[in-house]
């Protein structure tokens, strides 16, 4: 293995937090995403380096060549964590928003990635408000079979067993959501500097 010259610690100094995933799972239209995007967006207000992977930048590039049978939706995960990994050694946040229905390839990314890497977030939602929510109306077309291995319909979502947040996107606002998450990672230590250099900067009027 080729040895690294600028350490993971001292690309995190440079970025002023720490390289992290934030893993968001939930089932299709569970507002994975929607949040996704918007913690990215209060993120960089602070200052920080991050970077969102969602279906529309990894499965039209980096598995294109999959489906989504068993199988298949576990190579995508796969390729995912190994992605995250590289960009969290990097020093950015990286955040993922994918339907990851089974627990086994969660847990394995997870593994991958090591405990104090990897944040799995699960946004909580109930199937009929999903359905509720799905303009593109991919479950009225699951329901009727023009869909297959769908995710709540035809193929099983596995809730995760222990998150390390649990959204409730049926009853939350966006920015609830959103505050619940930033303040995880501040309470982890992951935004520790930012916060120290945005305080700071309040106090100067700047902020």
């Amino acid at each position: 293995m080729q040895r690294t010259i600028i350490t993971r610690e001292k690309r995190e100094r440079l970025n002023g937090h720490k390289g992290i995933v934030l893993w968001f799972t939930g089932l299709p239209a569970s507002g994975k995403s929607t949040i996704a995007h918007e913690v990215e967006k209060r993120l960089y207000e602070m200052g920080c380096r991050t970077f969102v992977f969602d279906g529309d930048n990894v499965r039209h590039g980096l598995s294109s060549d999959l489906g989504f049978s068993r199988e298949d939706r576990a190579e995508n995960i796969r390729r995912i964590g190994e992605m995250v990994k590289l960009f969290v050694e990097a020093g950015v946040i990286a955040i993922t928003a994918f339907i990851s229905p089974f627990r086994a390839e969660r847990r394995r990314v997870r593994e991958l990635l090591g405990e104090k890497n990897f944040i799995e977030i699960y946004c909580r939602c109930p199937l009929e408000i999903c359905e509720q929510r799905d303009i593109k109306g991919n479950y009225r077309r699951a329901k009727t079979g023009e869909i297959k291995e769908f995710t709540g319909i035809s193929s099983p979502y596995e809730e995760p067993e222990n998150p390390d947040l649990i959204l409730d996107t049926a009853n939350s606002s966006i920015e609830e959501c959103v505050d619940r998450v930033v303040n995880l990672l501040i309470k982890r230590g992951v935004l520790k500097e930012v916060t120290k250099l945005k305080n700071t900067l309040s106090q100067w009027g700047e902020g």
